[in-house]
């Protein structure tokens, strides 16, 4: 039984969400404002949590950023009118997992919540983050593989942790900018693709699954711990 969070303050979106929900076998569970949002969340017990960006009193992207300082790592689709790429990194920067604009279509919808119920999250534990074969000790800023140890500069080791914390998305240049030099624009060099290229001859040896891939036809890259 797949257990759905539904934070929505809309009526008529909130219902058809539950409706699409449970014809598609799902269990979906509605809290209609942030509040009580946040501590049906904080008891745990779900799979994915749908939370609309705009809501009244708490704030989505609030409650977003509460529940991973509370070490809460379910996965978080936010939806929300703001389609603006500034307002999908600031929902992905706050620990969401994937955005998803209004209007849309259910069937996506549902799409979209069973691919985050499959994906394996990243174990974050006190200071550890652990992705697949990759931890990454938050307080040392220690990096290992397996039983190998990645030497990152500072720099790699924030594109890497951003990364790791939205494992299976893609993730845009425009996003990495925003995120990880805090640049609202893109300056035109190719600062990224150095980065994440030292990044894979760090992090991926030969024989080794790739760990960092690039999606071909989807303008960006990907941090995959599912091999």
């Amino acid at each position: 039984m797949t257990r759905i969070l539904v934070i929505e303050d809309e009526e008529r979106t909130a219902n058809e969400i539950v409706e699409a929900l449970s014809e598609a076998g799902l269990t979906p569970f509605l809290c209609r404002d942030g509040e009580s949002g946040l501590a049906t969340a904080l008891k745990g017990g779900f799979d994915v949590i749908t939370l609309d960006r705009l809501l009244p009193g708490l704030d989505g992207l609030e409650v977003l950023s509460r529940l991973r300082t509370e070490g809460i790592s379910t996965p978080v689709l936010v939806i929300s009118a703001l389609g603006e790429v500034d307002d999908r990194v600031r929902g992905l920067r706050a620990g969401g997992d994937d955005y998803l604009t209004k209007p849309f279509a259910f069937v996506e919808l549902v799409a979209r919540i069973e691919a985050l119920s499959r994906r394996p999250p990243p174990e974050a534990t006190g200071a550890l983050l652990v992705a697949g074969p990759l931890r990454m000790d938050m307080l040392q800023r220690r990096v290992t593989r397996g039983d190998r140890v990645v030497d990152v500069t500072q720099r790699e080791f924030r594109l890497l942790e951003y990364f790791v914390r939205h494992s299976g998305q893609l993730l845009t240049r425009s996003m990495l900018y925003e995120a990880v030099w805090d640049y609202k624009f893109d300056p035109g060099t190719n600062l990224i693709d150095v980065h994440i290229g030292r990044l894979r001859r760090k992090i991926d040896f030969e024989g080794e699954p790739p760990l960092l891939v690039t999606v071909r036809g989807g303008g960006g890259w990907m941090f995959d711990a599912s091999q």
